[in-house]
């Protein structure tokens, strides 16, 4: 993903994500301080990013960071957003296979999210249990999901801790 990319990224949101609105600065904050975890999917036809962050501490929906958590322990999966059309051929699937990489990369054995609309199905089908937050109330009705990924470098953290 690129800055040029942002007005796209913007618009696919706003699609798919109505009920969950984000401001435009949001993105480009996202963008600034990971870009190794902002990624377009093929076509232009969805996006993921991600960013670290702590297990249990989703940051608001909505909310500007001031930068990354020192104290990081995962990849926090801020948001994968397919078009309508784009759904159902594997690719949400190949952005998350993608997020393991990135996890796994910078060191995280862990990737954390906040499922949203009804997507709990899709992402228990890919690993990632349901995990106890109390920091979801800007979410509304939304569970939180951590996966372990398979390492075996160095990790900031133990990899049998957590969810999943």
């Amino acid at each position: 993903m690129l800055a040029g990319d942002l007005a796209l990224v913007q618009g696919i949101a706003d699609r798919v994500h109505a009920d969950y609105p984000e401001a435009p600065e949001i993105f480009a904050n996202r963008l600034d301080l990971f870009p190794a975890g902002c990624f377009m999917a093929v076509g232009n036809v969805g996006y993921c990013i991600a960013h670290p962050g702590v297990v249990g501490q989703p940051p608001p929906l909505d909310t500007v960071l001031d930068g990354l958590p020192a104290n990081a322990d995962c990849l926090y999966l801020h948001d994968v957003a397919l078009l309508p059309a784009a759904r159902g051929n594997g690719l949400g699937s190949a952005l998350v296979a993608r997020m393991e990489q990135v996890a796994k990369a910078h060191g995280f054995s862990r990737i954390a999210l906040t499922a949203v609309s009804n997507s709990d199905r899709f992402w228990q089908g890919l690993g990632f249990g349901p995990m106890p937050c109390a920091k979801l109330a800007s979410y509304g009705a939304a569970t939180y999901r951590v996966k372990v990924v398979k390492y075996t470098g160095a990790t900031r953290e133990p990899e049998n801790s957590g969810g999943g």
